[in-house]
């Protein structure tokens, strides 16, 4: 290991030159505004052929919305001696808009360095994780060195938007997966390295219409009022996280969640009591439940305030989505917490998530998946950055993970 932490030390300036042009070219999905990855595809593509990478892969999701009209990703494979069980390192081209520029210090799209930092839209979330990936694998290609088993890194496109033209394409429209592949997604963490994500709670979003009769704010006799069974309901479905109250310490909060949160507009002035209600949940259940279940008890919910606010309800499920966890005892959680350990000299900890990342669609093909990276967690935020030094050690450490 003194070898690679020499090696990556020697490249730092290559580090630092490869994410600066990838902070140039803004990878932004149309439902940002923007047109997609594919120039950013290209130059990265091009990056790795100078550097010596011969064995690439391109993959194209059509998406007429982008001049391209498709939203690429990228394949790069080093042999390894062992093909039967393939190493994946899965990092994503595509980046967030902006935001306000008033917010930024510094131009979103001209990286700055500054203190151990560097500072560009994208440059942590996630060129951090691709360029950690891509100097691990350099290293073994200019050294000469065979890794252990094939690595395979994957960048892909459309991550920020759910992956539709990214990984879930791919695992559709192609057999580039086998079910005993060991995957690593350098796409969350923690500023130490600890934390490694092995599972996800299951993603509810409801999207809940109550029709009642409108009627004036003086005779609620004579109408049915949708707005008090409507937050009647709400406090119903948040009540199932006492019916669903199995507590499971991988998580934070160790419980599953039934939450109101967005309410839409529905009459123009006070004294008209509202025919017409729309609130959403967003629900984050722990993976011992079926969301059939979940959903079974919500039609209950559902029925109770139909019979006693004379209403009807109907609901849609903007997000629905579960998944299994990948075991702590997989081989792709135990090779990664044994580089850990070797690297940054630390445990690592197992944890599970209330967010959602590709990750889960694997696992739902039963590959072994997991999330880890160094990191300050400045994905989507103004005068986003990333620490040099985490960059090379997350480099450092899937040397590691590759060479065993």
């Amino acid at each position: 290991m003194g070898k690679a932490s020499e090696f990556l030390r020697a490249a730092r300036g290559e580090i630092i030159a490869l994410e600066t042009l990838l902070t140039s070219i803004p990878a932004i999905a149309p439902e940002g505004g923007g047109d997609g990855e594919e120039k950013k595809c290209r130059a990265l593509e091009n990056w790795l052929r100078e550097k010596g990478f011969t064995n690439i892969e391109r993959f194209e999701a059509p998406d007429s919305r982008v001049s391209a009209g498709v939203r690429p990703s990228l394949v790069v494979t080093i042999p390894g001696l062992d093909d039967s069980q393939r190493v994946w390192v899965m990092a994503h081209m595509d980046v967030v808009p902006v935001g306000d520029p008033k917010l930024w210090n510094t131009d979103p799209w001209k990286l700055v360095e500054k203190d151990g930092r560097i500072y560009g839209r994208g440059v942590e979330d996630n060129q951090q994780g691709l360029c950690s990936a891509a100097f691990a694998a350099l290293y073994f290609i200019k050294n000469g060195i065979t890794p252990a088993r094939t690595v395979k890194l994957l960048f892909v496109a459309d991550e920020e938007n759910g992956s539709d033209y990214g990984a879930v394409w791919l695992i559709h429209n192609t057999s580039l997966f086998r079910k005993n592949d060991l995957v690593l997604i350098p796409d969350g963490g923690d500023s130490e390295g600890r934390t490694i994500e092995i599972a996800e709670k299951n993603l509810l979003w409801l999207r809940v219409h109550v029709m009642g009769k409108q009627t004036h704010g003086s005779r609620p006799d004579s109408g049915a009022n949708a707005c008090l069974a409507a937050s009647a309901l709400s406090l119903k479905l948040n009540g199932l996280e006492k019916v669903f109250n199995k507590r499971d310490a991988l998580f934070t909060p160790d419980y599953s969640t039934f939450q109101p949160t967005k309410r839409e507009k529905n009459v123009d002035s006070i004294n008209i009591i509202p025919g017409e209600d729309t609130f959403c949940m967003d629900c984050r259940i722990l993976p011992c439940y079926k969301l059939a279940d979940v959903l079974t008890e919500v039609d209950k919910c559902c029925h109770e305030v139909e019979a006693e606010y004379g209403v009807k309800v109907e609901y849609t499920t903007p997000q629905k989505s579960e998944s299994p966890a990948t075991p702590v005892n997989a081989p792709v959680a135990q090779k990664l917490a044994a580089a850990i350990k070797k690297v940054h000299g630390i445990d690592a900890e197992f944890i599970g998530i209330g967010g959602g990342t590709v990750g889960a669609e694997l696992r739902r093909e039963g590959i072994d998946a997991v999330v880890w990276s160094t990191l300050d967690d400045q994905a989507h935020q103004p005068n986003e950055y990333c620490v040099i030094d985490n960059l090379i050690k997350d480099s450092e450490t899937l040397i590691e993970f590759f060479a065993n």
